[in-house]
Parts: C-alpha cells; sequence; structure tokens
C-alpha cells in the first residue's frame, strides 16, 4: 500500500468503479438470462467438474446502517425455518440438473448472518449436502458469524457439523465509530468467540475490517488493527466503506459530513496495512491479509490465488452454486442471480417448478478472456499480456486502446511494463481496479449504450 498519494492524483482517478469480483460485472446482468437458460447452462456441466456450494442467508438480528446488503430483521424462529426448507428444496432442484456426487472443495454459508437459521435447518442443510455431493476431505466449508448474536451451542454444532473456518464481522472497535454506525461490539465480545471457535476445533479464523466509515481517524484505525492483530486470526478482510445511500437506505442515516475524505481513506488503509504487515501478515489483493502459513498465502505465492463474489479465495472451481434470495452464481457458461426479493424467492419456488432466476449474463469468448485477465489484476497486480495476442500481432495491434488508456499511468509512476507484462508500481497500489477497469470493454459499451439513461453506480475507487 502507498502512502502520500497527492491530491491531484486522487482529483485525477478518483470517482467509482466495480470491485470485479467477476466479469461481467452485475451491472451487465438482464432478464434475458432466466431459469431455462440456467438449466441448459448446469445440465451442460461435464460429469467429473467440481463444484463449489454457496448459501445465502438474508437475515440478521439487527442491521448495521453501514451494510449495503440485501438483508431484514426476522424474528420469528418458524419464518428461518421453513427458509432453510428452501434452501434445501433449491438445492434438490439444482442436484437435478448436475446430477449427484460431484465433488465440493469450498462451501460457504452467508449473509445477513447465516447462524439466525435454527439447529435443525442447519442440520437439514448439511446432512442433504453430504447425501447430494461429495465433500473432500480437505474441503474449506465456512461460516459467517456477529460476535454479537452467537445461539448457546452454536460454535460446537458448526464444529461437529464439518465447519473449519469462521468469519467474524468486527469492523472497528472504536465506540463512536459503533455508535454511529449501529453497531456496538466490544473487544472483549470478539475475543471470547474468537477463543470459542478454536476450542470448538474450529481452527481457521476470519475477520473482517473496514475503512472510511463515519469518525474514523487514522489513529483510531490504527488502533482497531493493532488489537484486532493481537487476536492471530488466519485471514483478515480490510474493506473500503462503500457509502451507497442512493441503493441502500439505511445509510442515509449516517452523516454525510462524518465520512473521511479519499485522502483520508488511503492513509487509513495505508496504516492498517503497515500494522498488519509489521503483526506478521502478507497483504494479498486489493484487501485481504493471510498469516504465511495460511493457505491464501501459499495460494498467492504460487500464483493461483482466484477472486470470485465471496472474494478472494484458494477455491479453483469454475463453478459456484449459489442458494437462497440474491444468490449469486457462476458456471463457465455465465453468471445468473436469484430473485433479491426474500418473498419474491419464497414465492417464487412456491408457486413455480423452476429455479428462483431473476437476471443473469452469457459470457462470450471475449468476456472469459478478459475476465481471466482483470482476476489476475486483481489477484497479482498485475498480468501478463502475452497469452491473449493474437497469433501474427504484437502487444501494440493487440492492445491499442488499453495502451492508450494506460498511458497516463506510466507517465504517473503508477504501473511499469516488462515486456508484455503490466503491473502496479509501490505508489500505484491503491489503484489496483483502476488498472483491471482498463480492460473492461463491457464498462465502456454500457457507458456509451446509457447517453441519456441512468449511469450504473459502484462504490468509491478510492
Amino acid at each position: 500500500m502507498a502512502a502520500n498519494i497527492s491530491p491531484d492524483l486522487i482529483a485525477r482517478y478518483g470517482g467509482n468503479l466495480p470491485r470485479y469480483t467477476s466479469y461481467p460485472t452485475a451491472v451487465s446482468f438482464s432478464d434475458a438470462i432466466g431459469p431455462q437458460e440456467v438449466a441448459d447452462w448446469l445440465k451442460a456441466l461435464p460429469p467429473e467438474q467440481s463444484v463449489s456450494l454457496y448459501f445465502h442467508v438474508p437475515f440478521c438480528d439487527e442491521l448495521c446502517r453501514f451494510c449495503a446488503c440485501n438483508t431484514a430483521v426476522m424474528r420469528q424462529e418458524e419464518a428461518r425455518a421453513a427458509y432453510g426448507d428452501l434452501l434445501l428444496e433449491e438445492m434438490h432442484r439444482i442436484v437435478a440438473l448436475v446430477g449427484q456426487g460431484r465433488v465440493v472443495r469450498h462451501l460457504h454459508f452467508g449473509g445477513g448472518t447465516p447462524t439466525t437459521l435454527p439447529e435443525t435447518a442447519l442440520r437439514n442443510v448439511m446432512s442433504a449436502v453430504r447425501e447430494q455431493f461429495r465433500l473432500a476431505d480437505d474441503a474449506e466449508i465456512a461460516m459467517e458469524m456477529d460476535p454479537r448474536h452467537v445461539p448457546e451451542g452454536m460454535l460446537p454444532l458448526l464444529a461437529e457439523l464439518g465447519f473449519n473456518r469462521i468469519s467474524f464481522g468486527v469492523q472497528d472497535l472504536d465506540r463512536i465509530v459503533q455508535e454511529t454506525c449501529g453497531r456496538v461490539q466490544s473487544y472483549e465480545q470478539t475475543l471470547a468467540c474468537v477463543e470459542q471457535a478454536r476450542a470448538a476445533g474450529v481452527n481457521g479464523v476470519n475477520i473482517d475490517l473496514i475503512y472510511g466509515l463515519p469518525y474514523q481517524t487514522v489513529e483510531s484505525v490504527q488502533d482497531t488493527a493493532r488489537r484486532v492483530a493481537g487476536m492471530r486470526p488466519d485471514r483478515l478482510a480490510v474493506f473500503g466503506y462503500a457509502h451507497v445511500p442512493w441503493k441502500q437506505k439505511r445509510q442515509q442515516l449516517i452523516p454525510q459530513d462524518s465520512l473521511p475524505s479519499s485522502e483520508e481513506r488511503l492513509q487509513q488503509a495505508d496504516r492498517i496495512d503497515r500494522v498488519l504487515v509489521e503483526e506478521g501478515y502478507k497483504s494479498i489483493g486489493l484487501d485481504h491479509y493471510a498469516h504465511p502459513e495460511d493457505a491464501m498465502a501459499h495460494a498467492y505465492e504460487a500464483g493461483t490465488l482466484h477472486r470470485n463474489f465471496q472474494g478472494y479465495t484458494i477455491d479453483s472451481s469454475p463453478v459456484l452454486l449459489g442458494m437462497g434470495a440474491s444468490a449469486i452464481s457462476m458456471t463457465p457458461d455465465g453468471f445468473y442471480q436469484n430473485i433479491p426479493s426474500t418473498a419474491a424467492y419464497i414465492r417464487a419456488l412456491k408457486e413455480h417448478d423452476g429455479l428462483p432466476v431473476a437476471r443473469g449474463v452469457f459470457r462470450t469468448e471475449e468476456d472469459r478472456w478478459r475476465g481471466k485477465v482483470i482476476e489476475t489484476v486483481m489477484c497479482l497486480s498485475g498480468v501478463d499480456l502475452t497469452p491473449y495476442i493474437p497469433s501474427g500481432q504484437g502487444l501494440e495491434q493487440a492492445f491499442a486502446e488499453e495502451l492508450e488508456a494506460l498511458r497516463p499511468f506510466e507517465e504517473d509512476g503508477l504501473i511499469r511494463w516488462e515486456g508484455n507484462r503490466v503491473s502496479l508500481t509501490e505508489k500505484g497500489g491503491p489503484f489496483l481496479r483502476h488498472l483491471a477497469a482498463v480492460f473492461d470493454t463491457r464498462r465502456k459499451e454500457l457507458a456509451a449504450a446509457g447517453e441519456g439513461k441512468p449511469v450504473p453506480r459502484f462504490s468509491s475507487s478510492l
């Protein structure tokens, strides 16, 4: 991470960009892709193809003001249990298309707060997974949790069910920041959860932090990072707060003037980076850190790191099957998203026989190779373009538009060239998404086609 980025650079490169957890990004999704198209994609998967599984639970015990996820408070246990039954129903419909017995090396429960599902529902889902799929012996089975709301016996239950990784949301430990965000969570509460997880036998611990929150300062995020690092999690994710009040109304409760500037956000990110590196963690990609002995650090060093809708991952499967309201899935043919509204998702499963797909996008051959370029940039801060140059052409011919777009980057000292490989310099570290965006022709096409129409809005690029 580079410190002291000049205001001039911030002004020139500021704005909004995708986080590139997929390519094409979600703004290219449309209702031209529906249940039938997705069913055809799933039936076309080779029999030997492994898959990854994702279960989305859109419920929380209370709502955080900074969160942009599609979540709601659900108090009734009967409704939570009924939702668990629908996850099972959707999974059975998917298995009918892809066939039984596929190998699974990665399984993730996200949300929301997926531990709001009752014990019986969690047991039923995991039992069905083991019946319908083959969980690899070394499969990563992960659960997201809110340390403020951990049902009694939940951590031993997760260990019993085979979960070996827990992701705890912390975000920030400063009391004023927490109160403004509507998420008050003590250091002691968080530490107790980490210790309980390890005592139960769940040894993989992730912790999420956020910078750019209201009233955060460089000093306060430094203190949070230092105290959290002292808990010795295996991985940390350090996200820049995405203030998108036009998308998520609860963020309108956050005073605009309490948010740090782009320059302050960069300083906060840099200070967190310095602390975590001093504490022995390896900086990975845009926003992740891993203990040097963790599998993610090994994948980064080996150049085998990947990026999908869950962020950075060691998961190499090209198929991610998402279940639940708003869940996003990935196949070689394209991406698709389930109906976002929980009520509409429930109706779709109860009233129709197909999958509850709302929209998606087909991936062209160009999408696939550009997606690989963008993923490589996001994972390794650079890319060798040689494999993507057609026979008989040179770099200048194959990537004329991109080279023109990169000229200012080079003049500003943000990138370096080594033959056909472009990579970010230390100064260019914060501009990772900017480099990836140079290869995003879909974004340019949307901008050109959107004259006179609302332009898709993303989170802050810095």
